[in-house]
């Protein structure tokens, strides 16, 4: 095949692929070019998940009519002029690339005004080929409309996620820059109903609630810390409050949501030693470096950068996070708990810390060394231990002993098992769930209980209230992303009615395939291991005897509802030949 030059239509489709990946990365260059703008007010309307139309409107400087049509042309830009000026950004944008990029695979309205013109213009660009310009009468001021995304390139709409995942990543985009921008603006409108809006007073914390709900903002520690001309400000979760990955670890530098492993790696070893293997904390940081001292060229998206000296800025973040942490995280006690009286969701989650341990402020760690968040636990050699389970039940078990405060240990006629308090307990709740659904016994509350949620968990738990209501919860919309609890299962009568609607909506850290097609069982398993007792807490020898009796008469006492095994069986003979009884064969 001979080499020839693209034409002009197929190279600004293949250069749009590096700059408009899915509907969300349209709503990213909009809002950036709005904020560059000096936008004071911002407000987003998305339709079938942006694929037939994403529209930002926004209140800012607006573009000159004589440079309409220059605006969606590759290349064009306000924001520099020669190639030193790279080194000196100070605006979201400055490749002049995102409106010609997203014309040439959708069509797009570009409606604008300055403050100083007395009328405003409008081009369509179809494809990305001119149609026509007019003028019109607006107030001051952009409006880009963007409709059909991928009509010209449906190969590319294949590639998109479901509706549901599409929007989500747009909430979850607006959000941080609503908080990183506390003083805009911001109003985003899906499908008609408008499901978040700031008041852009400049509180942070305020903004904050729309990201995670009231009771998570609540709890958020605040972050401040300055070092010459490198400012760290933000907020970063308590040790109490983790997730099962790293999704909701953001990063602002000098304005701009940036995704940097560096930096991720950097916050996680603050949080080392703190937290459980497999767990990870929420953060949102805004850092503010010089502009000559971060390379932000390094992408079409311009959402990965360089930096000029990244140990005083991986290092500055490590210490500010973990005194942070000092400052705000006292040690926990060990708790004792009633099983006959049972209060499992009133039990704080996680590992109960020694009552000797004591957090320090251990600041010598290095940017190079490993992630300790990806440190594998050591486990105990096969040697020494048979991890498969005799077949059907198990057998009747004499209990022994709690070991540590998270195992227990019992005598079966075949050897000793080890039994994993939380997981045996998830399983035991869970079977008095799933047996007693639809005709659950419920305890209605005395005064119903306020949850608010963020607008993603909102959505989410409006879409699970009927699967809710038949496993013994009755819970209404009381609007503004606001639900009141009525009843609960009445197995549930002493624990936290809030935590197992929490449950619901937020991130997951077990694998949940076993249970993928049954939506009941994956919230009942969900509700079910909020409420279970949770490894570290100490039970006395009647609660543990309890909780081993019950498991016996369970249906599938082996493992708990995600498949994690409960138990651990050392038989007799094993036994033996480690004691040297016997010889090894």
């Amino acid at each position: 095949m001979r080499i020839q030059k693209l034409p002009d239509e197929v190279a600004s489709q293949i250069a749009a692929g590096e700059v408009v990946e899915r509907p969300v990365s349209v709503v990213k260059e909009l809002v950036e070019n709005a904020l560059d703008a000096g936008a004071r007010q911002i407000n987003i309307r998305v339709e079938q998940a942006g694929r037939r139309l994403i529209e930002v409107n926004d209140d800012g400087n607006g573009i000159p009519l004589d440079e309409l049509e220059l605006a969606v042309t590759r290349h064009a830009t306000s924001k520099l002029r020669l190639a030193d000026d790279l080194f000196h950004i100070h605006t979201l944008g400055f490749r002049g690339e995102a409106l010609a990029s997203i014309a040439s695979v959708s069509q797009v309205i570009l409606s604008s005004k300055t403050r100083e013109q007395p009328s405003g213009g409008r081009v369509v660009i179809e494809g990305g080929k001119f149609i026509r310009q007019e003028q019109l009468g607006m107030p001051a001021g952009t409006t880009v409309c963007v409709e059909n995304l991928f009509y010209n390139v449906p190969a590319r709409l294949k590639f998109l996620k479901r509706d549901a995942t599409e929007r989500q990543l747009i909430e979850n985009f607006i959000n941080r820059y609503a908080v990183a921008y506390p003083s805009i603006r911001f109003s985003l409108t899906i499908d008609g109903k408008q499901t978040m809006q700031t008041n852009g007073l400049g509180q942070k914390r305020e903004v904050l609630v729309q990201l995670y709900g009231v009771d998570i903002a609540r709890q958020m520690l605040e972050l401040n810390f300055t070092d010459d001309d490198l400012r760290i400000n933000g907020f970063i979760s308590p040790i109490s409050l983790t997730r099962s990955n790293r999704r909701e670890l953001t990063f602002f530098i000098n304005g701009r949501w940036v995704q940097d492993g560096a930096l991720t790696s950097a916050l996680l070893k603050a949080y080392h030693s703190l937290l459980m293997v497999g767990r990870y904390p929420l953060a949102i940081l805004f850092i503010d470096i010089s502009a000559e001292d971060v390379d932000v060229n390094v992408h079409p998206a311009k959402s990965e950068v360089r930096f000029r000296n990244p140990d005083r800025l991986f290092t500055s973040v490590q210490r500010a996070v973990r005194r942070a942490l000092v400052a705000h995280s006292p040690v926990a006690p060990v708790q004792a708990w009633g099983y006959g009286s049972l209060s499992p969701g009133s039990l704080s989650a996680g590992r109960v810390p020694d009552p000797a341990w004591q957090m320090k402020d251990d600041l010598s760690f290095s940017s190079t060394s490993e992630d300790p968040q990806n440190a594998v636990e050591p486990q105990v050699s096969t040697q020494y231990s048979e991890r498969q389970l005799p077949s059907g039940q198990i057998p009747l078990l004499r209990l022994i002993g709690q070991v540590g405060g998270v195992y227990l240990v019992a005598e079966g006629p075949d050897g000793l098992y080890l039994i994993d308090q939380h997981a045996a307990h998830e399983r035991v709740l869970f079977e008095k769930l799933m047996q007693n659904r639809y005709r659950a016994d419920q305890q209605t509350l005395l005064t119903p209980l306020i949850i608010h949620l963020s607008p993603v968990q909102s959505i989410i738990l409006t879409n699970q209230t009927e699967v809710m209501e038949r496993l013994g919860f009755h819970i209404e919309y009381f609007g503004s992303n606001t639900f009141r609890v009525h009843a609960i299962p009445a197995m549930f009568s002493e624990g936290d009615p809030l935590e197992a609607v929490r449950s619901i909506v937020e991130d997951f850290e077990e694998d949940e395939t076993p249970l993928q097609n049954e939506i009941e069982a994956k919230i009942a398993a969900r509700v079910c291991k909020r409420m279970a007792v949770k490894a570290g807490q100490i039970l006395s020898i009647e609660e543990q005897k309890a909780l081993v009796h019950e498991l016996e008469v369970c249906q599938n006492p082996r493992t708990c509802p995600h498949g994690r095994p409960t138990m651990i069986h050392l038989s007799v003979d094993l036994l033996e030949r480690q004691f040297g009884r016997r010889g090894s064969r």
